[in-house]
């Protein structure tokens, strides 16, 4: 089958495009372009839409956050939200009309957070009714169609999400995961989809499936947009009893030391496919690819973790979902419901209290037993799911086809695991293949790592727009305890050695100039990379560029290791006065060294000796 060709419309594809799309506008006219064509999608993503006037409205705040001095690093990208998510001026509908009685009156904490950040909620989308669901046909709003193939389920609960991702109708888009809900369409799509570790992203305003298992997710094009919108929609909130936060409970796990050249991982030591070959086969390349990046992968038998995932739908837990909608269930016709979620939820009502305790007492034994076998691994790699159904086979099966769309989802959130799903190309018949990769507690960062990894090894198709694109590393934010650290030459952004700051999860925060005190040199080259050297001067100086850093405090003693005499780590002036650690070079360095002070840092001297405006 053809893949979707790309049109002109959605060349502004992820959160960087639409950033500097919007810059250069003083109206929302993108936005409303957007809203046009959104409204002619016939795959059934969307259960409603922005008006016009909420989009100027929205504008019309952003541009005076603006004026007003606010940083806004999401001015005018638009976003979609699940609609079992809170927007203020929609009806949050949870896939059943009859549950939506009244229009939001405020936003739920997470769209709150992207709104101050300068994003701009363009619809709610359609998704498993009461989000119990992992196929995306269980909706009266239209089961939505995957943009590879409208006959195929486009995945659930949090379907339309991952699909106007994957169409480029918009950069990212919230859904929820409870079960695999983030990751099953993100595997089916082609895109990006974070299930962040519990209560790191806000539920407050979110309408709860299982509300101790919840977490907001968040879909993406690019694994570096994903971290982005973590980033800034992640905190504490007062609002929601089951948020945490990441500086308290991280403390031993944010950093388990650098990934080794050669990380382990976990797989599946007897993967069932239900009888789908291709996506066997398409397992298979994926492992070859992971041993060719370097990465040993150990079969474990999954057992104990299939065990544990059973208890989410045939144990007591199932009573969650009761307890979220139970006025609404014992009241409203049974027609108001869709029958097979209505089915499942009704479970509830055979289950007692004494159930409950002692299904928990199996699960925390069971997750106890598991934390041991899988603690040596860096990570786990697993299929995001072991079929491709059609959607006359989730008519056929409703609830067989369903749940083995959820056999490597369904106990991440029951182990407090982090969890990624990424793409990992295509089977032989043109349909999309991902794979999840899957870690501890606040451990978003070593999964971003894997994930860069495994996305910058070569070009790739952003979703179902047609357009290839090549991940490249990045920064990984971090909340962690830090310092500031000015880098002045082969550490700065697209030199040789700026991977060394990468991979220890430091973030650029800016591009600035020492204050006019100093030189800099051309040190000898030595065995490795050629490097420059920073000396303080009484006068004659100039200010030099520099890079200032943010880097993680429990990653600074292995990255002081990476550095060798003349260069050290000492105090830098910048050019407001303030002062900040940064390279500098001992005397004896300099001896023999090349004054380049008049280039006015390493970028300008490099390129005067290659005559090029970029560096490699």
């Amino acid at each position: 089958m053809a893949r979707i060709a790309a049109t002109e419309d959605n060349r502004s594809v992820t959160i960087c495009q639409w950033r500097a799309l919007q810059e250069n506008t003083s109206e929302p006219i993108h936005l409303l372009s957007l809203i046009e064509r959104a409204q002619n999608d016939t795959s059934h993503a969307w259960i409603s839409l922005a008006t016009a006037e909420q989009i100027i409205q929205q504008w019309e705040r952003i541009k005076s956050l603006r004026t007003q001095g606010k940083q806004l690093p999401l001015f005018g990208v638009p976003f979609a939200v699940k609609d079992n998510i809170d927007v203020a001026g929609f009806y949050t509908t949870a896939a059943c009309p009859s549950f939506a009685t009244e229009m939001a009156a405020t936003d739920a904490t997470v769209v709150a957070r992207l709104k101050e950040q300068g994003a701009i909620v363009v619809g709610k989308t359609n998704l498993d009714q009461f989000a119990t669901g992992l196929s995306g046909t269980r909706s009266p709003y239209g089961v939505v169609q995957n943009p590879f193939d409208p006959d195929r389920v486009s995945g659930g609960s949090s379907s339309g999400s991952g699909v106007v991702v994957s169409q480029g109708t918009v950069p990212f888009a919230l859904g929820t995961d409870t079960a695999g809900s983030g990751r099953v369409p993100a595997g089916l799509n082609n895109v990006i989809g974070l299930k962040p570790t519990r209560g790191a992203l806000s539920t407050q305003g979110v309408l709860p499936a299982c509300r101790t298992l919840d977490c907001v997710s968040i879909f993406a094009l690019t694994l570096e947009d994903a971290a982005l919108v973590l980033q800034l929609a992640e905190g504490p909130d007062d609002g929601d009893a089951y948020s945490r936060v990441r500086a308290d409970c991280a403390t031993q796990n944010i950093s388990r030391g650098m990934l080794p050249s050669q990380p382990i991982l976990a797989i599946c030591s007897s993967a069932d496919w239900f009888g789908c070959s291709k996506q066997a086969s398409a397992y298979a390349a994926a492992l070859a690819k992971a041993q060719r990046l370097g990465w040993k992968l150990e079969p474990v038998d999954f057992t104990p973790l299939f065990k544990l995932a059973t208890l989410l739908y045939e144990g007591p837990w199932v009573a969650e979902r009761y307890a979220a909608i139970e006025e609404f269930i014992r009241t409203a016709p049974a027609e108001a419901m869709n029958p097979v979620v209505r089915d499942i939820i009704l479970k509830a009502e055979k289950f007692s209290a004494v159930d409950v305790f002692q299904n928990e007492y199996y699960r925390q034994k069971l997750s106890r037993y598991i934390e041991s076998v899988f603690r040596k691994f860096e990570a786990i790699l697993v299929p995001t799911t072991p079929t491709f159904p059609t959607i006359q086979m989730l008519e056929d099966e409703p609830v067989l086809a369903n749940s083995r769309l959820g056999t490597y989802t369904n106990f991440v959130n029951f182990m407090d695991w982090s969890a990624v799903a990424i793409p990992a190309g295509f089977r032989d018949d043109g349909l999309p293949f991902g794979i999840t990769l899957i870690a501890g507690a606040w451990e978003e960062s070593r999964l971003f790592k894997l994930g860069c990894k495994w996305l910058s090894a070569g070009p790739r198709l952003l979703g179902a727009t047609g357009l290839e694109f090549q991940e490249s590393l990045f920064a990984i934010p971090s909340t962690t305890d830090s310092m500031k650290l000015a880098v002045v030459g082969a550490h700065l952004s697209g030199f040789p050695l700026n991977e060394d700051l990468l991979l220890r999860d430091a973030g650029l925060l800016q591009t600035t100039l020492t204050s006019p005190s100093y030189q800099l040199f051309a040190l000898q080259a030595g065995p490795s990379v050629r490097k420059p050297g920073l000396k303080r001067v009484a006068d004659g100086g100039k200010s030099i560029e520099v890079e200032i850093w943010n880097m993680p405090l429990n990653n600074m003693g292995s990255f002081l290791n990476t550095i060798k005499s003349p260069l050290g780590i000492g105090s830098i002036e910048l050019q407001d006065g303030s002062w900040v650690h940064g390279f500098i070079c001992e005397p004896h360095g300099l001896g023999d060294a090349t004054d380049i002070t008049s280039f006015g840092g390493w970028r300008g001297y490099t390129q005067s000796l290659t005559g090029s405006t970029t560096t490699s």
